[in-house]
């Protein structure tokens, strides 16, 4: 068989050990963006903190190169503040990523950088000044081309100085008085469930739907990344069905932090992907470490690779 792309070989790779692994046959290249029986494909997106040492334009045809079909940022791998970038500067950015085959997708990491923000803080003017900085990288999100921004930041959002139930409520507050600012730039704001090793905010999705739904603004809803699934009382599957009205973006790695194949994702995650195809979801997937050690090519193109052998175990299913 003839394959006339990178992708399609790391395709037709993938498609040729899942079927060693299930028992099935290897079938020829198939046409980027569709399954076995013509259904959708998810689009695959890589974060790009994990080449945050190369120049723009490398990260951008590298990922493009290896297979992947959009990039999340980090803002602070681009500036320390979003005022530091022009729009000259964000339209190039932007313009290279998007002829370069992998456009902004969104924003992660988003408070980081500057120092000292803090958006549950009993400090009132601290609060206001940390969401009005929300608003600023919703603004930047959207200058970029992109349309989703998560929030995790553990360390900015975590009880200070006051109850777990006091600072979710500041988060709820927050997010309501920015969610309507977030909207003018057509971004969206996704709350993440982080585990509680990392924060005592939103442990479980559970968590993040119920403070989204109290926010109700079609600016905010919630995500769902496989590594902070830790507090989660429910099986992944039922996890994702019961839920699937509230997760608009999926991040994914092995649950450890390190990059696709290093660990057992590649079995244990397929019945929660397969309960992302029932339901229907045409969203992204980002690919999330958290350990560079092995340098960016081995973790972008291994991580592809099982990425792809997972999307053929879920489609062939």
């Amino acid at each position: 068989m003839q394959c006339h792309s990178r992708r399609d070989f790391l395709r037709s790779s993938a498609t040729v050990l899942t079927a060693a692994a299930f028992g099935g046959t290897a079938g020829s290249c198939r046409t980027l963006g569709e399954g076995p029986g013509g259904e959708p494909r998810w689009r695959y997106a890589i974060c790009n903190e994990i080449m945050q040492d190369w120049a723009w334009p490398r990260q951008c045809s590298y990922a493009a190169e290896i297979g992947y079909q959009g990039l999340e940022v980090a803002p602070f791998t681009l500036a320390n503040h979003a005022d530091e970038l022009s729009s000259d500067q964000r339209a190039e950015l932007r313009e290279t990523a998007r002829e370069a085959g992998v456009p902004v997708i969104g924003l992660h990491w988003l408070l980081v950088a500057p120092e000292g923000l803090h958006v549950t803080t009993p400090d009132e003017t601290l609060r206001r000044r940390s969401w009005d900085y929300m608003v600023d990288l919703a603004e930047l999100c959207a200058d970029l081309g992109g349309e989703i921004m998560i929030f995790g930041s553990p360390g900015q959002r975590s009880s200070q100085g006051t109850s777990t139930e006091e600072a979710v409520a500041h988060l709820t507050d927050g997010l309501a008085r920015v969610a309507p600012a977030i909207a003018e730039h057509d971004v969206k704001l996704l709350l993440e469930p982080l585990s509680s090793a990392q924060t005592d905010v939103i442990n479980t999705v559970e968590d993040a739907v119920r403070v989204v739904e109290a926010v109700n603004h079609p600016a905010v809803s919630a995500m769902f990344d496989f590594h902070n699934t830790a507090d989660e009382r429910l099986p992944l599957a039922e996890l994702v069905r019961r839920y699937a009205n509230h997760i608009d973006h999926i991040q994914i790695q092995e649950m450890d932090g390190t990059y696709l194949g290093t660990g057992d994702a590649e079995e244990a995650f397929v019945p929660a992907l397969r309960a992302f195809r029932d339901i229907g979801y045409d969203g992204w997937i980002s690919l999330e470490v958290f350990d560079f050690e092995a340098g960016p090519e081995v973790i972008a193109s291994e991580s592809i690779k099982t990425l792809l052998r997972m999307e053929d175990a879920v489609t062939s299913s």
